[in-house]
This record gives structure tokens, C-alpha cells and sequence, in this order.
């Protein structure tokens, strides 16, 4: 008993004195209280990510090796606990490096941003202790690609969360790409442009007049040249008579309008300077020089009031095939999105107007014409529905005329009550008589929509058929059962539903036509049915053309030829009464 007492006395004497507050304990319990305060701190302190620089080295400092903590340390439960803390950070603080150190931080932030300077210093700072600092337990799988070890270099970008991305060396400078009056063309491109401007303006000091411009609207704007007048006055805004070198410059290259696609340079030559979009009267001035100057309307000349309605005609085509919404407004986009160029281009080209099937065909509008005046018996210009009950032999059903009347395809512009003008009239046979294309098809897909759902079902297929199983009865035709024709209907659309049918079903078929004719054109209806080979030999050996275009030269030869009997038979009739007359 003496030797243990006297033993633990020589360790007393051994140990070092204890701070003020401390409590002797034995080796097993100050390993725990070492433990425990890594414990502590681990859980209590915040994650690296979250720290500032500062707060970061301090945390990575709190070591137990490193600040030489004593052998006995209070349990974490104790009440001293944050004293002690307090007495280890005010002894950190105390120490020199630590006063080198936070210089350095508040010089480097000051330069280049805190987050920079802990990420470059700390590595520095620990190497200074002599001693390897252990990895942080993770408190995220994000956190688990720290290095076990900080070396003598920078850490890896992608090891360490607090080095910031990679300061760029040079500012990136984002090209322009967007330019109010469009793109500036290149410079060779500028260059070799007003070369071409001075060689055709070569000699014209005072400028170039309407018939000498033509050549610049041709060859170096690439217009067709009945745009001459229309680019002529849009240049010549005082309405001097001339185009000086000057101002074709400022309005043809400064605004970079020689650079834009061509859409873009017809739809803003045309269109009035405060409208985004055309309307009908912005291509009376192209119709104009047309007629005034190709060959193959040279005829017209003789005839002024038929020329106002060739130009109104193709006007009328161009906003049925290329304003679909019927708007009377056609803008960038419709006119980007259509054939109306192509179509330009070729009539300036073609010395054969007729062979211009898109827009410009003067047999077109002639059959057009005298359709509308073989049906408009008073000759007022207007039609109503028993005027067009008559159309193609009365091939149509009164209630497809009745939805017509209805307006529900389009609103007239008549302006007359039950009354349909041309306009009107263009729009309907050019829908009539070509039902495969993609604006006749809405046509007549909103007259068969009776509740206008977007949507046809049996029931309103039914109520069109029904006239025309009538009128094949009175004709002592073989009836159809509806129920046959639907099964037929819906195998020609081949529809997503079987149970409806939508506008996109149309538009994927090619046999629309017939889809239509079945339920309001009898006349077609039979001639589908009896499968004409003359007409299909016809398709076949001429596919490129449309529905319309074979129905407007076979109205063509017809009319043409009932045009020539009756001048010869008023031709014999003069003779007639000649030689009746008497000699004397």
C-alpha cells in the first residue's frame, strides 16, 4: 500500500502543473476527452464549402498535435468546454505565423477575392507546421474527392470546392448578330457592288431615268424588271424623274438592303413604309409595268378595262394561295413561305404569258372571268345562290351552297348582303375545281364542320350525303347505302381516329378531292366512279400539273372554240344578208 502511494506521488511530481480550472484524470479518460472534442468538432463545426477563408484555416488548424493541447481535457458535456475553446483560439490568434497569415489573407483579398487567397495560402500555412494534415471526414458524397494530404502545389480544380474557375486570360468578345437594317454585307461584296454602280451610272451625272433603270433593277439588283417603276419611286421620293448614283447608294447599299434574301428585299420594296405586311393595292405597281411592257399581254393594251381585271386576278390567287388566315394582309413569313418568286422570276423570263401556270396565266383568268359572267345573268357583278346552283351543270347541292351563302368558308367582300362578288368567286372555283390543294381543303373542311369543332363526324357526313343519295335517285341512279360510303370515306383518309376525321387527316391524302365530291359534287361523284380513262392517261402523262391547271385548258379550248362558232356563224350571217340585198 505505501509502494502504490508513494508511486503515484513520483507521477505527480512528474506531471506538469494544470491550468487554473483543470482537474487531474486518468490516461484512459483523457484519450476519451481528446476523442471527444474531434468528435465535436466534426459535428459542430460547419462544412468547408460553407466557410470563410479566414474560418476555413482556422478550423483546419484546430489540431489536437498541432496546438499541443494538454494531456487532461474536460468531457465535450462539460461546462469549461467553450472556455477552453476560447483560451485555445485567443492562444492561436497569439501566435505569430498566425499574424503572418492573416496579413497575407487580407492583402490577397483585397487583390484577387478571399475565396482565392484561402485556396492559395492554406497549403503554405500548414506546410509551415511540419506536419501532414489528415483528411476531413466527408459530410456529403460531394466532399469525398478531397486529397488525403495537402501537397506543396496548388490543389487540383477538381479536388478542392474552394478554388474558384480559371480567371480568363483575355475578355470574350461576342460578335454582333443582330442588325436592325440586316447584316452588313462583306466588304469585297460592298466593294465589287459599287464598281457595278459607277460602271452603269457611268456618263448619267444628273442620274438614270425609269427606262435606263430597268437594266439596274435586272442585272444588279436581280429583281424582275417590272419591279423598275415600284424601286424607281421608292428611290426617287421627290419625284424628280431621276435616280443619281448617290441615292441608289444610300438606298440600295447603306441600308444593306442588297445583302437580305430576296423575300425580304420584294417585301420591303413593296410594302408602305409604316405597314409590316402587304396588301392588295402594294401590287398594283408591278401589275402595271407588267401589263405595260411583256410581250405576252401586248393585246391587252387595246382593252384598259380587262387589263384592271387580269391585275385583279392575279392579285385575288396570290392572297388565296399565300394569305391563308384571309387576313387581306400578307406578311414576311407567308410570302417566305410561298412559290410567289419563282413565279415572278419566271413570268419576266417567259415571253409566253399562258405558260406562267402560277398566278400570271392569261388563260387562267380569262376562264375565271367568263365563268363568273356566264353565271352573273344581270351582269351587276354579283352572284347569288341561285346563280351558283347552276355552276358546272348544276353539279353542287343546295346545302353546300347554303354554307357558302353562310360565309363560313370566308366572309365576302361584296359588302351586299346574299350577294357573292369576284373576289368571292375566284376564291371559290379556285377551291372548287382543285380540291387536293392545302387551301381548298380548309375550304371546304369548314363548310362540312357545321358546329365548327374542328372535327367531322358520321352524323355531319350524313347530312350532305343524304342530298346527293336523293338527287341519284332521281336520276335513276343505283343508290349507295351511307353505310357503304363511310367505310369508304374512312379508308380513303385513312384518319388517326376511325371514330372522326381533322384537317391534318386531309392533308396527308391524296384523294381529298374525292372525299369531297362524294358528299356535294354528283357530277364528279359519277365521273370518279366510272374511272374516265381519258383523264387518267392524262394524269399520268402530265403530272407536274394541278387539278386546276388540266380544268382550265380543257375550259380554255372549250370556250375558245364556242368564241370561234359564234363568230363564224355571225360571220355567215353577214354574208347572208349580203346576198340578199338588193343589187340596185
Amino acid at each position: 500500500m505505501m509502494d502504490r502511494t508513494a508511486q503515484t506521488e513520483s507521477r505527480s511530481a512528474a506531471s506538469p502543473a494544470l491550468p487554473h480550472g483543470f482537474t487531474r484524470r486518468s490516461g484512459s479518460a483523457v484519450q476519451e476527452s481528446a476523442l471527444s472534442l474531434r468528435t465535436y468538432r466534426m459535428v459542430e463545426a460547419p462544412a468547408p464549402s460553407d466557410l470563410s477563408a479566414a474560418a476555413q484555416v482556422s478550423a483546419l488548424s484546430l489540431q489536437v498535435d498541432l496546438l499541443q493541447l494538454p494531456p487532461e481535457v474536460p468531457a465535450p458535456g462539460a461546462p469549461a468546454l467553450r472556455g477552453v475553446l476560447d483560451h485555445l483560439f485567443a492562444h492561436w490568434l497569439s501566435l505569430p505565423e498566425t499574424a503572418a497569415l492573416l496579413a497575407s489573407l487580407v492583402h490577397k483579398a483585397k487583390a484577387s477575392g478571399a475565396a482565392a487567397a484561402g485556396a492559395s495560402m492554406l497549403p503554405s500555412m500548414m506546410l509551415q507546421g511540419g506536419a501532414a494534415v489528415p483528411p476531413l471526414s466527408p459530410r456529403s458524397p460531394r466532399l469525398s474527392r478531397r486529397p488525403s494530404s495537402l501537397g506543396s502545389g496548388p490543389p487540383h480544380r477538381s479536388a478542392s470546392p474552394l478554388r474558384p474557375p480559371a480567371a480568363r486570360s483575355a475578355k470574350e468578345v461576342i460578335p454582333q448578330f443582330y442588325f436592325q437594317d440586316g447584316r452588313p454585307p462583306p466588304y469585297e461584296v460592298r466593294k465589287q457592288c459599287i464598281s457595278t454602280v459607277d460602271q452603269l451610272f457611268a456618263g448619267h451625272s444628273n442620274g438614270l431615268r425609269a427606262p435606263e433603270f430597268r437594266m439596274v433593277t435586272r442585272e444588279l439588283c436581280k429583281l424582275p424588271t417590272f419591279f423598275t417603276t415600284v424601286l424607281f419611286d421608292k428611290i426617287d421620293k421627290e419625284g424628280t424623274g431621276f435616280v443619281t448614283r448617290e441615292a441608289f447608294i444610300v438606298f440600295w447599299v447603306n441600308s444593306n438592303l442588297m445583302s437580305m434574301d430576296s423575300a425580304t428585299q420584294v417585301f420591303t420594296i413593296l410594302k408602305q413604309q409604316n405597314r409590316n405586311y402587304l396588301a392588295k393595292e402594294d401590287f398594283k405597281p408591278i401589275l402595271k409595268d407588267l401589263l405595260d411592257n411583256h410581250p405576252g399581254l401586248e393585246f391587252l393594251k387595246s382593252t384598259p378595262e380587262f387589263q384592271e381585271r387580269y391585275a385583279e386576278t392575279v392579285v385575288y390567287r396570290i392572297f388565296y394561295c399565300l394569305n391563308r388566315i384571309g387576313s387581306g394582309q400578307l406578311t414576311l413569313r407567308e410570302l417566305k413561305h410561298g412559290n410567289l418568286l419563282s413565279a415572278l422570276r419566271h413570268a419576266d423570263d417567259e415571253e409566253d404569258i399562258n405558260k406562267v401556270l402560277r398566278y400570271f396565266s392569261y388563260e387562267h383568268f380569262y376562264v375565271i372571268y367568263c365563268k363568273f359572267w356566264e353565271l352573273d345573268t344581270d351582269h351587276d357583278f354579283f352572284i347569288d345562290k341561285e346563280n351558283l346552283i347552276k355552276y358546272g351543270n348544276h353539279a353542287l347541292t343546295y346545302r353546300i351552297v347554303d354554307r357558302i351563302f353562310s360565309e363560313v368558308p370566308r366572309k365576302f367582300t361584296s359588302k351586299v348582303e346574299g350577294k357573292m362578288g369576284y373576289e368571292d368567286f375566284v376564291h371559290f372555283i379556285l377551291s372548287e375545281e382543285d380540291k387536293s390543294s392545302a387551301p381548298s381543303q380548309e375550304y371546304w373542311f369548314k363548310c362540312i364542320d357545321l358546329d365548327g369543332n374542328g372535327i367531322l363526324t358520321h352524323i355531319e357526313l350524313q347530312f350532305f350525303f343524304e342530298e346527293q343519295l336523293h338527287r341519284m335517285e332521281c336520276m335513276a341512279q343505283e343508290p349507295v347505302l351511307f353505310e357503304d360510303i363511310l367505310c369508304q370515306l374512312i379508308d380513303m383518309i385513312g384518319p388517326e381516329n376511325d371514330s372522326y376525321l381533322t384537317l391534318k387527316d386531309f392533308r396527308r391524302c391524296k384523294l381529298s378531292g374525292h372525299f369531297f365530291n362524294i358528299l356535294f359534287n354528283l357530277n364528279k361523284f359519277m365521273a370518279f366512279e366510272a374511272r374516265d380513262p381519258f383523264l387518267i392517261r392524262q394524269m399520268r402523262e402530265e403530272p407536274s400539273l394541278t387539278d386546276w391547271d388540266r380544268f382550265a385548258r380543257r375550259e380554255y379550248v372549250r370556250l375558245a372554240m364556242e368564241e370561234d362558232g359564234e363568230d363564224a356563224s355571225n360571220a355567215s350571217g353577214d354574208v347572208w344578208d349580203e346576198s340578199l340585198e338588193s343589187p340596185f
